[in-house]
């Protein structure tokens, strides 16, 4: 298993800023800490929002992958 290979995929795509964080937000705290989930968006505002959550939330971004329009960032539960 890959250090960051994801338990579950949270496909946001579509949705606009600040969604992806507000329900990335609600289903992080239900993975164990250490765990990682692969989140799906087209908003480019997730390149930037996503790691200032990761910081003010405790949470680590390991990577973040841009296909074309999609986004995929993978968050850890650190707390």
């Amino acid at each position: 298993m890959a250090d960051h290979d994801a338990i579950k995929t949270l496909d946001y795509q579509g949705l606009k800023c600040p969604m992806p964080i507000v329900k990335t937000s609600m289903e992080v705290p239900k993975i164990q800490v250490g765990q990682v989930v692969e989140v799906l968006s087209t908003d480019p505002g997730a390149l930037n929002d996503f790691p200032a959550w990761a910081k003010t939330t405790g949470n680590e971004i390991v990577e973040t992958r841009q296909e074309g329009t999609l986004i995929r960032i993978f968050v850890r539960r650190k707390k």
